[in-house]
């Protein structure tokens, strides 16, 4: 707002019989700290309510005289004085006796901490609280929205005054706009109480030793119940859980959980806790709708920095599909101002009505920007509960399949035979998805399920916005059929997609929890994760194989890139022991396809030797029938219990009809695995990291 809209909305104070007054000094704050051990710097934010008052534009402070009189010239009824005069005269002594930061000549006025916001001018500086509709900007004057002061002043029962007399209505309003707020509606609101805190002990695989675990670590979340005695939580909050337990507000007592379900991609995990007296009182927490630009937003939680309930506040900045940290996905997700910190992850955020918008979960770290929190909002939450109620398990958002360009340039239009400024070009089609026998690469797709998408990509979201065509994709469920409108060679038709999870050839996430591992005369071979790169650090992978974990796609479903983690040195592997992050292509001549193909091609070999092909030719040798005897003492000497991963003694069931001399031509993408307009490492979790011991 303008200076100008200030002056118009005084001017019409003072012209007007009827004023409308609000004060949003807030007199008690939480303290909040904002750091995070390993896993988050520290990060400053401007709309926390538990932070210190924001200075506005200086105002005058009322004179002795101006304070003292009662009724002037201006009043028509002395026996009947106006509210405004007849709060400042005859209730001012109940107003100092029930807001103590108000002095009796009401020159000065102090917040719950004893800092007073009144300088030694004279002029008073006041706190900006969104929710009550009074803001400062700059030196541009006071910023009102009177339809809000209204149903603000009438929520919290204070009067709405009306004087004739221009001199008190514009003295004494500022004295009524530094009446601090009460907030015990807060403090008491049923909503709070079904914010609980989370306890979880991870036990993550060791990578790089497949056959052991790491030192166990605590950490503490947030986590809301939403009926039928569940909790929501984030994933990465119970990432690894060995013991899960939760604590209710006001309870001393904690209560064992356990987890439902996982949503890797959405960074949500369903909970649920057997004790019957930790639901005596509950009251669930409803799910509100999508909100819009500007919305009121609290988040509600248990952040480092204390042992109770924290609550901040800010606005909704942005909604658009984002980038999800944990789960290297995008959906859709809420931007917020609002401050989210380390123990914040899975608590709910609020709107002004009190409905759960969404679950905080991560925030952007980078010292370009500040104050960018993120929510998962509800229409993320409400896809992952139907999925596991209609399934019994979480199954996961469906993908497209499809690497795809813009068609913003009029002449790639023309040649494309696209008569109309619309649709995105097929670049290329995961050999894994449904797509490959529906679309082809040139094809222009032009509409999904009856929604036309334009030539960047985007399509129709509520009113006036536009986002991204993927997010059409995401309301989805697996084994959907998408009805998609294309342009082949300038011939319009309709096809139909089946819609199923990505088949990620390096995974983000391991399925069981322990990555799978096989033994060989002191060779250990394992699948390349993500998981593995980030424990082994990128520069010990090597630019070949980092180049085909980021940009190379599956062949078929089950395919993995099976590497050479390491040697332990022993008299069979002499020469060898050097050998770290090697991908092994053959085993005497056969293509390997997994790492249970590799233990079935082990076990099943009668030839007298063991011949491993690896990148640029590279030979292995081991005769078979010695290296298996020394199988015994290898694993004896480095403390190992098995020599394969219990997941590799299963039966191996050979269903995957492919052509081998095209196995290890993997057609390299210009995009990433996962197309992210940032990168994941300005990404961060918000869940407060305890370990258990100092290293």
């Amino acid at each position: 707002m303008s200076a100008a809209a200030a002056n118009s909305w005084f001017s019409a104070l003072i012209s007007s019989g009827c004023a409308t007054s609000s004060h949003s000094l807030s007199s008690n704050r939480l303290f909040c700290a904002s750091r995070r051990p390993y896993l988050l710097s520290a990060s400053k934010s401007s709309k926390d309510v538990n932070q210190n008052p924001v200075k506005g534009k200086p105002k005058k402070s009322l004179s002795k005289s101006a304070k003292e009189d009662h009724i002037d010239a201006s009043c028509s009824a002395p026996q009947d004085p106006c509210n405004l005069c007849w709060l400042a005269l005859h209730k001012k002594e109940a107003v100092i006796q029930k807001f103590p930061s108000i002095s009796r000549d009401g020159s000065s006025l102090s917040n719950a901490d004893g800092t007073n916001t009144w300088n030694k001018t004279g002029r008073s500086q006041l706190t900006s609280n969104k929710s009550s509709g009074l803001q400062r900007k700059g030196n541009k004057g006071l910023l009102v929205d009177s339809t809000k002061q209204q149903r603000h002043l009438i929520r919290n029962n204070m009067p709405v005054v009306s004087c004739s007399s221009s001199s008190h209505k514009l003295q004494l309003f500022f004295l009524l706009w530094q009446l601090p707020v009460e907030t015990g509606n807060l403090q008491d609101a049923a909503f709070l109480n079904a914010v609980v805190k989370v306890y979880c002990t991870h036990t993550a695989p060791d990578y790089s030793l497949p056959w052991q675990k790491q030192r166990q670590y605590t950490s503490t979340g947030s986590a809301f119940m939403i009926g039928q005695r569940k909790l929501l939580t984030n994933a990465h909050c119970v990432e690894h859980d060995t013991q899960v337990k939760v604590k209710r507000r006001g309870d001393d007592t904690k209560y064992v959980a356990k987890v439902l379900a996982r949503g890797v991609e959405c960074d949500i995990a369903l909970l649920s806790v057997e004790s019957k007296e930790f639901w005596e009182g509950a009251e669930p927490l409803q799910l509100g709708h999508l909100p819009n630009l500007q919305d009121a937003v609290t988040v509600v939680g248990y952040p480092l920095g204390g042992e109770t309930i924290s609550v901040s506040k800010g606005v909704v900045s942005r909604i658009e599909v984002t980038s999800y940290a944990h789960g290297s996905s995008e959906l859709l997700g809420i931007q917020i101002d609002a401050a989210i910190n380390p123990g914040n992850s899975g608590g709910p955020a609020f709107n002004d009505q009190g409905e759960c918008i969404g679950v905080a979960f991560q925030v952007y770290r980078s010292d370009d920007v500040e104050n960018i929190g993120y929510v998962i909002p509800t229409t993320v939450v409400s896809h992952f509960l139907e999925d596991y109620e209609r399934n019994g398990k979480y199954t996961g958002f469906p993908c497209l399949g499809v690497l795809l360009q813009k068609l913003e340039n009029p002449a790639l239009r023309t040649c494309l035979n696209v008569p109309t400024n619309e649709g995105v070009l097929v670049r290329k089609i995961e050999p894994t998805s449904q797509a490959s026998s529906a679309l082809k690469e040139g094809d222009v797709i032009v509409s999904f399920d009856n929604v036309r998408v334009g030539c960047e990509g985007t399509v129709p979201f509520r009113s006036t916005e536009r986002i991204a065509f993927r997010y059409l994709i995401s309301q989805k469920f697996t084994g959907d059929i998408a009805n998609i409108g294309i342009i082949r060679g300038g011939q319009f038709m309709k096809v139909q997609v089946v819609l199923n999870p990505r088949v990620h050839l390096v995974p983000y996430h391991i399925e069981g929890g322990q990555p799978s591992y096989l033994i060989v005369a002191g060779l250990v071979f394992t699948p390349l994760s993500e998981p593995l790169i980030e424990e082994e650090c990128e520069d010990s992978i090597g630019l070949k194989l980092l180049a085909k974990a980021r940009y190379s796609m599956a062949k078929f479903k089950g395919e993995q890139i099976v590497i050479l983690s390491q040697v332990l040195a022993n008299e069979e592997n002499i020469g060898y022991e050097d050998m770290s992050n090697e991908q092994v292509l053959k085993l005497n001549g056969t293509w390997i396809r997994n790492i249970h193909h590799l233990a079935h091609l082990v076990d099943s070999c009668k030839d007298k030797y063991l011949v491993f092909e690896f990148d640029d030719n590279f030979l292995v040798v081991l005769e078979r029938e010695s290296a298996l005897a020394a199988a015994t003492s290898i694993l004896k000497g480095y403390g190992i219990r098995s020599e394969r991963s219990s997941d590799l003694s299963e039966p191996y069931v050979d269903s995957i009809v492919q052509n081998e001399g095209a196995m290890d031509q993997h057609q390299f993408g210009d995009s990433p695995v996962s197309n992210s307009e940032f990168g994941y490492d300005g990404l961060l979790w918000a869940s407060e990291i305890i370990l258990v011991e100092s290293r």
